[in-house]
Parts: C-alpha cells; structure tokens; sequence
C-alpha cells in the first residue's frame, strides 16, 4: 500500500477537513480576522473624528462666514474698478443679485449692486462696513427678511436685524438714507404670509420715527384682490421676481430715486 504524508487537516481522499487544522493555524486565523476587524473600526473610527472636527470648526464660525467668498469678490472688483461714492446702493439677498438690468431700470442714476446670494438681514449688518459704508451712498436700498422668516426667524427678529443695519451705517454715515424694500410675497412660501406681513408692519412703523428711513411697500402690489401672492410675478421657482415683477419694483422705486438723488 502507497503511503502519503498528508498536511494538516487534509483526508486521504484529498479533501479538507477544517476540524483536523490543529489548533495553531484555528488561532492564527482568528487573530487574522480580529486584525482586519481592527483596522476597519480604526478607520471607521478616524473617520468619524475628522467629520466631528470638520462640523465643529464650522459651527465655531458666524453664520454670515458662509458669504466670505462674495465680499472678497466685490472687494477684489472694487479695486479693479472702483464704484462712484455718493451713488444709489442695492444691498441684499438674492432678489438683489438677480436684478441683473438695475443700471438700465434707472437711467439718469449712478446704482450699485450689492446683493448676496440666500442672505438673511443679519448678514447685510455683518458686511455693512465692507460693502456699504466704504462707499459713501447717499441711498442704501435694502431687501432682506424673507428668508429670515423662512428660516424659522420671528418678525420682531426681522426688525431687530434692521436696526442694527440702520445703527451701523448711521455711525459711519450719519447723513445717508436707507430704504426698506418691504419682504415681498410670493406662491413657494405663502405659508409665511402672516408673518411677512407682521415683519412688514413692524418695520414700516420703524421707519416712520426716522426722517432718514423708507419703507417701499412692494408687497401690497404684487397681491391678488384675493390676498394672495401673485404668481405671475416671480419666475418658476415661485420665489424670485421675474422681469415683470422687478418692472413692478422699479416703478415703485424710480420716484424715491428721482426725489433723493436728483440732477
């Protein structure tokens, strides 16, 4: 009879039999299996940390640290091409910085424009000393507050943020006006309406103990006879004036302009 040396674990019919592995090799597999077991919850591990330091680096930063890169960018364009002082400034949120046609919706008027993306009024008041004061307006027009209230803030917060907007560029420019271009209403967030107007009225009421405040009432126009927002206004998204509602806008505002910035 043919005698075969078999390794460890094998038959004599060649197949393998995991229970014969001496124990040795059973121990040394399992150490295997806890090592990649380890390393992967090392990584996972590692993982986690970065993202933890990531999320608290950003919430050490101010809300308004979100809009850096756009200041640096109107700053960066100031000094390439300087805005004139004493101009009309369109400072603000998105409905701002959408109106791509200010300069040609007021001829005869020196307009700047200023506008940052979804911005809240709080961020106007952060970057006032970057984009407002430094150019000496003699008219800041302001929009700011709907997503403010969208965001879950309350109207008196609104009117705080305003205040604070209008302390801050008074200090620095003690003799310039500033208007409230009021929170407009539109279809994607009619659920707000109550609190637009509440923000609105508080606001307007505001303004009328300061001989240097506006407020330009937007929102009543661009209501239906319902009372509701007028669709037709805003583009698809059922939130930004489309170029209806900014011919709307500028009709309101073209007289304000003519009045405080005439030849």
């Amino acid at each position: 009879m043919e005698m075969t040396n078999l390794a460890p674990g094998w038959k004599s019919d060649r197949t393998f039999d995991e229970a014969r592995v001496p124990s040795q090799y059973q121990l040394m597999r399992a150490r295997h299996l806890s090592a990649k077991t380890w390393l992967a919850l090392s990584l996972w591990a590692a993982l986690k940390l970065v993202l933890f330091a990531q999320t608290a680096a950003e919430q050490r930063q101010p809300p308004s640290a979100r809009w850096e890169k756009d200041i640096r960018a109107f700053e960066a364009a100031d000094k390439t091409n300087p805005p004139p002082q004493d101009a009309i400034l369109f400072i603000g949120s998105s409905s701002i910085r959408r109106w791509t046609n200010l300069v040609q919706a007021f001829p005869g008027h020196q307009v700047i424009n200023r506008g940052f993306g979804g911005s809240q009024l709080a961020d106007s008041v952060a970057f006032a000393d970057r984009i407002v004061t430094p150019y000496k307006p003699k008219l800041v027009l302001l929009y700011a507050g709907d997503n403010d209230i969208a965001s879950g803030k309350s109207p008196e917060e609104v009117l705080n943020d305003f205040e604070a907007f209008v302390g801050k560029v008074h200090a620095a420019l003690p003799g310039a006006r500033i208007g409230y271009i009021a929170i407009k209403p539109c279809p994607a967030r009619e659920k707000f309406l109550d609190r637009v107007k509440t923000a609105n009225r508080l606001i307007r009421e505001y303004c009328a103990t300061n001989g240097r405040l506006l407020f330009i009432d937007v929102f009543t126009p661009m209501l239906t006879a319902e009372g509701r927002p007028r669709a037709e206004l805003c583009i698809d998204d059922g939130l930004h004036p489309n170029a209806q509602g900014y011919e709307l806008w500028a009709s309101l505002l073209r007289p304000i302009l003519d009045k405080f910035d005439a030849p």
